[in-house]
């Protein structure tokens, strides 16, 4: 707790003086010397990536026979009896909930680091 203090004093301190220290041209230099970005062409990126998902999606259906899976997947879970649809739902929203859970704590670790 005590080094959370230091830290935040540190942090503040430093906050608190110049915004700008002088360094007589050397940042401006440094970044003279940077080679210069060269812009990527993002948009045929994305055409490329927005037609294979396309044509994979198409694929999909075809070789599935119209997505009749989905339909006998509909039925099938119609025919379940009650208890067997409350576990069902019981049992995802347990793990959407665990998944969630996961990241959020990776992602308190990842923002204390």
């Amino acid at each position: 707790m005590d080094e959370k203090n230091r830290e935040d004093w540190l942090d503040r301190q430093l906050r608190e003086t110049a915004p700008y220290i002088d360094d007589d041209g050397f940042t401006a230099r440094v970044l003279q010397k940077l080679p210069v970005v060269r812009s990527q062409r993002q948009s045929l990126r994305a055409v490329i990536l927005l037609g294979i998902t396309v044509l994979a999606s198409v694929l999909a259906y075809v070789v599935s026979d119209g997505g009749r899976f989905v339909s006998i997947s509909i039925e099938r879970l119609a025919m379940l009896p009650m208890l067997w649809l409350f576990a069902l739902a019981l049992g995802c929203g347990i793990l959407v909930m665990a998944g969630g859970l996961i990241a959020a704590i990776f992602k308190t670790k990842e923002v204390q680091s």
